[in-house]
């Protein structure tokens, strides 16, 4: 496509979006469904204007994708401001961790049983779909940093931490694929890619979260620097602690997503400090250009700004992503076998992930049945298919996982962008209708 079409096409696109956000949010619709219809229509299956093939073209497809995570996992990190001592932060573990396990094996040994895959590969589609995605369910995730909805911030934080406790399993696929060292009876997997990938990715996010926020609460407070500029903050801190922790053979992911909680930590920590109302508004009034807000707390300054900056990132990040997942889909076969697999993960394996995982939480069945049913896959689905195929699994092997993993992506952008907007304001009018009874 001629260079200047490209810039017509964005142009359109995007001013398009913005004149009609509002008229989304009201009907059954989503801006991902918008996307992936655009992407159909411009690619090879419309107007063939681009052409990308996840096999031929995996590590484009993987670095564009880990860009697009990233910053979703660490404004996700920011919206959770809640401490960990609050009772919901349990379901979030028992989600990442408990339906994660659960939702792995069991559609690894659907894999093998029903699919035909050798145990590698079925492990390895396993951890492609049981993580649920950050980017594509922003619609279900809390509304804002304070709220403590328990549907909504069980399904942020499980698409926040979830993306990351899925590698121990993608490795451990390609571990039985051949294609990476799990050490003799999986000791290797075990210490390292299940513990110190693990820990040392959530340590490495919290310090680098920790510091660079105190550092620039410091400097705004005494010193009245480091003011503005928050999307240097904010992109600086999220590349600081991702590549600290792949130094370090940490999982990235987690990092991300424990800078951004840390971050929003320390705006937690320092809002005993704020002024009253009339103390800010005189601060204000008297303020040089330049100065920090001390008065105003600069601690939510920081937070609230690195959030707004992030989450405008995150909306760019999905535009152009599910743009591509939808060219890409020209390149699926639509066989028997994803037909019944789709329904079988959406309808049976991820709700009874959640219930088992749930059982003896405070959580209510109707509670359970919405963090079941809107299990959202997306981008991280495609990095982690993206990211097998960068590390030697065959076209032969990975042709079905791409085949299954972007059929998956595309039918859950359908199906809960349409169910999203009814079912949540029926579930908010009844919480509200329950609160004041």
């Amino acid at each position: 496509m001629p260079f200047p079409l490209w810039f017509l096409v964005a142009g359109a696109l995007l001013i398009g979006m913005a004149l009609t956000g509002t008229v989304l949010k009201r009907l059954p619709l989503t801006s991902s469904m918008f996307y992936l219809a655009t992407g159909i229509a411009l690619g090879p299956a419309g107007l063939s204007l681009f052409r990308v093939d996840p096999l031929q073209d995996a590590t484009l497809v993987e670095r564009v994708t880990e860009v697009a995570v990233i910053v979703s996992l660490f404004t996700a990190g920011l919206k959770l401001r809640l401490p960990f001592t609050d009772g919901r932060w349990r379901p979030v573990v028992l989600l990442a961790v408990v339906a994660m396990t659960l939702t792995v094996g069991t559609v690894a040994v659907i894999g093998v049983v029903a699919l035909g895959l050798p145990i590698g590969a079925a492990v390895l589609l396993g951890a492609v779909l049981a993580p649920t995605d950050p980017v594509l369910a922003s619609d279900v995730q809390v509304e804002h940093a304070h709220d403590p909805e328990r549907v909504r911030f069980s399904l942020t934080g499980e698409a926040g931490l979830n993306d990351g406790t899925a590698f121990p399993f993608l490795m451990l696929g390609l571990g039985l694929l051949g294609l990476h060292e799990t050490g003799a009876w999986g000791w290797r997997w075990v210490t390292i890619d299940l513990g110190w990938a693990v820990v040392a990715g959530l340590a490495v996010g919290a310090l680098c979260g920790t510091a660079v926020g105190r550092l620039v609460v410091y400097l705004r407070r005494v010193h009245r620097e480091a003011v503005g500029l928050d999307d240097f903050l904010a992109l600086g801190l999220i590349a600081l602690s991702y590549g600290t922790a792949l130094l370090v053979h940490g999982y990235g992911f987690l990092a991300v997503f424990a800078a951004g909680l840390a971050l929003r930590r320390i705006e937690r920590q320092h809002a005993e400090y704020a002024a009253p109302p009339d103390v800010a508004r005189a601060g204000r009034a008297s303020r040089e250009p330049g100065e920090a807000e001390s008065e105003e707390l600069p601690a939510a300054q920081m937070a609230q700004a690195v959030q707004g900056f992030n989450e405008q990132l995150e909306r760019m990040g999905e535009v152009v992503v599910v743009i591509l997942v939808g060219g890409m889909l020209a390149t699926v076969s639509w066989t028997p076998s994803t037909l019944w697999f789709i329904p079988l993960l959406f309808l049976v394996v991820r709700p009874l992930a959640v219930f088992v995982s749930l059982s003896g939480s405070r959580v209510s069945l109707l509670q359970r049945t919405f963090i079941g049913w809107f299990g959202v896959r997306g981008i991280g689905s495609i990095y982690y298919v993206a990211y097998g195929l960068t590390h030697g699994v065959s076209a032969e092997v990975g042709r079905p996982l791409v085949d299954l993993t972007l059929a998956v992506v595309a039918v859950s952008a359908v199906v809960h962008g349409i169910s999203v907007t009814p079912l949540m304001n029926w579930y908010g009018r009844l919480t509200r209708r329950n609160s004041e009874s």
